[in-house]
């Protein structure tokens, strides 16, 4: 089902890009304390949790975008609320992004469903009977609706909502060459470049591309292409991003599915949407005229901003899990 959205944008926040820039920098907010948990994988690698576990709630999964964290506002944000409400969760960082490089040459990409079906069993056996939900933003979205729609029947959860995600990834890599919008590119494929030289400047004879050649990178079509693409067994970028946009497996999923979606994303173009046609029951898409990338700010006053995005996911998830 694809409805209209409730959402209203703060007058004084015009625009995608203020919205978007608002949500991720001017924002002031620290996440709650949280329980963190290194946890060892088989391949020898390890994945870094931390546990909100103050409430005695359902227990609530969060993913994060492209080089998020814990500290990522919405990340933060999600959590206070949630704990607020007496919730448990679990935010996952995926690997190298928790502040320390992972172990392995391969990261983590935008289709890599594996990390999360190893949490999904973990929150399972820690919590037997105990409601969940997992909520991903942007690329944490994409990998949340690859992973409900490859699992089917069989996904360990009883809620899911996804915000902000780039359904079609070439589509979102040709946008952000674009416009304002090179500007996240620009930041983002920064932060990844000092990643990757962080983790391969010790060990130069594992990295696809010698440390030098990170300066003639200059858009994810490239960075994927000779970068993520044979780091993660892909044959190239066209292969990597046929193979992980989620918009292919949205009609397999079955757990009640909220996507949040603004069309002026600047992050893409409005044909990622998908047509109805191609949801299943499960699967209600909320699209707002605007609202920006992971933003959807409002208020009426300058300066005094709400956070629209947080009250939405929590009464989609009270109502599936709480009912």
């Amino acid at each position: 089902m694809i409805k209209e959205s409730a959402f209203r944008p703060a007058w004084w926040l015009p625009g995608a890009h203020a919205q978007t820039l608002w949500a991720s920098t001017v924002r002031r907010i620290r996440p709650p304390p949280t329980r963190a948990e290194r946890l060892e994988l088989a391949d020898g690698d390890f994945l870094d949790l931390n546990w909100l576990e103050d409430g005695d709630g359902p227990v609530v999964m969060v993913l994060h975008g492209l080089q998020g964290s814990i500290e990522s506002r919405y990340a933060a944000g999600l959590l206070n609320a949630l704990r607020t409400r007496g919730y448990r969760a679990v935010f996952l960082h995926f690997r190298g992004c928790s502040g320390e490089p992972n172990r392995l040459a391969r990261s983590y990409h935008s289709g890599d469903t594996g990390d999360l079906q190893i949490l999904a069993d973990l929150v399972a056996k820690r919590y037997p009977g105990i409601p969940s939900a997992l909520v991903g933003y942007s690329l944490g979205g994409n990998v949340t609706l690859k992973w409900l729609g490859e699992q089917g029947r069989g996904a360990a959860v009883q809620a899911a909502v996804a915000v902000s995600v780039p359904l079609l990834l070439d589509r979102a890599a040709t946008r952000l060459d674009q416009g304002l919008s090179r500007l996240y590119r620009r930041h983002l494929l920064g932060r990844m470049a000092r990643a990757y030289e962080q983790k391969f400047r010790t060990r130069p004879q594992e990295a696809p591309i010698p440390l030098e050649q990170l300066t003639e990178i200059r858009s994810f079509w490239a960075f994927d292409d000779r970068i993520t693409a044979p780091l993660h067994g892909f044959k190239g970028v066209d292969d990597y991003y046929g193979r992980s946009s989620s918009r292919q497996y949205l009609r397999g999923i079955t757990v009640p599915t909220l996507i949040l979606h603004a069309r002026d994303d600047p992050f893409m173009t409005p044909d990622v949407i998908p047509s109805e046609a191609e949801l299943s029951p499960a699967v209600t898409l909320e699209l707002s005229e605007h609202g920006g990338h992971v933003g959807f700010v409002t208020g009426v006053i300058p300066g005094r901003a709400g956070y629209w995005l947080e009250r939405r996911i929590l009464t989609y998830i009270d109502n599936c899990l709480r009912a």
